[in-house]
């Protein structure tokens, strides 16, 4: 049913851009931006107020911050798409316990913090306010918000960051666009007509944002964890991150899927974090 309901959206559309082709792909990208769920539900505010909540802001954007802490260094996490902090309540309680501070933030349209859409580009601002007020010393970022967070260390370059972890990272934007155009059974007209939009709206085209490229700039030594069965960003991605990045070591996992939100995750994380 739900995969029916998927693909009538992208009928519609594809009719639609027999009227208007630029139209029909800019629903597209809205439609693309817009995360169905994502929000704070009732059962994580509890573990949400457990931590200091403080709320910043980039331009007109709120952002909601939650901040645990300890006596070791700054961790900052960056939850991915439709998710919010409250999906590190496990890596959080087992942090604290070895002593680290704990800083996560919402995404854009996610959790608490504001905006209407979600972008990477966004995010990479978000997170920029977030660790300027933080100063964290390692980051810690799932799916896209591991392509936020190398478009923020690429333009920004934090000083005091001595490790960056990523898991389940994508690294071609162009791929992430693809597999969308692919799932909603988009024709040409859109897909091709969606580049324009993008290039309009952020300024770059997909094939222009790449987080291998943008790793070929950081220093920050890195932890690449991938799962091989990953159905929602291929572990080739991983294979492309890994070589661009050289300052990386790469763990693959298997049977544990995209969110990597598992016991033997974290075990290679605190191997890494405490080497």
């Amino acid at each position: 049913m739900k995969t029916l309901i998927v693909k009538s959206v992208g009928s519609y559309l594809n009719i639609l851009s027999y009227l208007s082709k630029p139209y029909a792909a800019k629903k597209a990208l809205n439609l693309f931006t817009k995360p169905r769920k994502g929000r704070v539900l009732k059962h994580q505010i509890d573990f949400l107020e457990t931590a200091f909540n403080e709320e910043l802001n980039y331009e007109e954007h709120p952002i909601m911050t939650y901040r645990w802490l300890g006596k070791k260094e700054t961790i900052l996490l960056v939850h991915g798409w439709e998710s919010n902090s409250y999906r590190w309540r496990p890596l959080v309680s087992e942090l604290l316990k070895k002593g680290y501070t704990v800083v996560a933030l919402d995404a854009p349209a996610h959790g608490r913090s504001g905006s209407k859409e979600f972008n990477a580009l966004l995010y990479a601002e978000f997170i920029n306010v977030v660790a300027t007020r933080f100063n964290p010393s390692i980051i810690i970022a799932h799916s896209v918000g591991g392509m936020a967070t190398t478009a923020f260390q690429n333009k920004y370059q934090l000083p005091d960051l001595e490790k960056l972890i990523l898991l389940g990272a994508p690294s071609e934007f162009k791929d992430i666009i693809s597999r969308y155009v692919d799932m909603l059974g988009y024709n040409n007209r859109i897909s091709h007509q969606l580049n324009q939009v993008i290039l309009k709206r952020f300024g770059v085209t997909p094939d222009m944002f790449s987080s291998a490229k943008l790793l070929n700039t950081i220093q920050t030594e890195g932890l690449i964890i991938h799962d091989k069965e990953d159905t929602i960003i291929p572990y080739e991605d991983a294979l492309l991150i890994n070589r661009a990045y050289k300052n990386s070591t790469l763990i693959s996992t298997e049977g544990l899927g995209h969110s990597l939100n598992n016991a033997l995750v974290r075990e290679h994380i605190y191997n890494f974090l405490e080497a």
